[in-house]
């Protein structure tokens, strides 16, 4: 099995930062995609940005400049920079991650559990 664990959402003033963190564990051979989405309420869940294994890069236009993923393949842990941030960006963010696992053929797609970014004075 695997598990995506995120950390790092809170209560922010408009212009903020955070930084937040999603840690994979399981039986993992590789992780081709890692990704953050997010969902506000009332809303769908929406796509914020990705990262592949070879370092592609995909960001939604409302977050490009300010946002920025990455990811440490070691570690098998993805990262969402969020600077200046503003009250629209207020939803619940899901790690996202597709794993090729170990005695498993195929890629599997996999959540995390969500964390609550609010932004607001």
């Amino acid at each position: 099995q695997v598990q995506l664990v995120e950390s790092g959402g809170g209560l922010v003033q408009p212009g903020g930062a955070l930084r937040l963190s999603c840690a994979a564990s399981g039986s993992i051979l590789s992780i081709r995609q890692m990704g953050w989405y997010r969902q506000a309420p009332g809303k769908e869940r929406e796509l914020v940005a990705t990262v592949s294994s070879g370092g592609l890069i995909n960001y939604a236009d409302s977050v490009k400049g300010r946002f920025t993923i990455s990811r440490d393949n070691a570690k098998n842990t993805g990262y969402l920079q969020m600077n200046s941030l503003k009250p629209e960006d207020t939803a619940v963010y899901y790690c996202n991650a597709v794993v090729v696992r170990t005695s498993f053929p195929g890629a599997y797609n996999y959540w995390g559990q969500g964390t609550q970014v609010t932004v607001s004075s």
